[in-house]
C-alpha cells in the first residue's frame, strides 16, 4: 500500500511540528510550522487508507461518537479535578 510509507512520514513530521510549536524542542533555523497544513497531509492519508481498505469514514465516525458519548457521558461530571 502507497500510503503506508507516507503514513509514517505524515505522523513523524506532525510530532516533529508539535515538539516543535508546542513542546521543548526549537524550531530549525527558517522552518516554518504550517500545523494546518500538515493536519491536511494526515487527513489526506487516512482518506487514502481509508479507500484502500473499503472503509466507509462518516459511519465510522458516527459509531465512535456514539461509542464516546454513551462511555463517557458522566465522565467530566464526576471527575474531581473539574470541580
Amino acid at each position: 500500500m502507497v500510503a503506508v510509507g507516507h503514513t509514517r512520514h505524515a505522523c513523524a513530521s506532525k510530532k516533529s511540528i508539535m515538539a516543535r510549536k508546542y513542546g521543548e524542542q526549537s524550531a530549525k533555523a527558517g522552518e516554518k510550522l504550517e500545523l494546518a497544513d500538515e493536519m491536511a497531509d494526515v487527513l489526506w492519508v487516512l482518506i487514502c487508507l481509508a479507500n484502500q481498505t473499503g472503509v466507509n469514514l462518516t459511519e465510522a465516525f458516527h459509531k465512535n461518537m456514539e461509542k464516546k458519548t454513551n462511555r463517557d457521558k458522566n465522565r467530566h461530571k464526576d471527575n474531581p479535578k473539574l470541580k
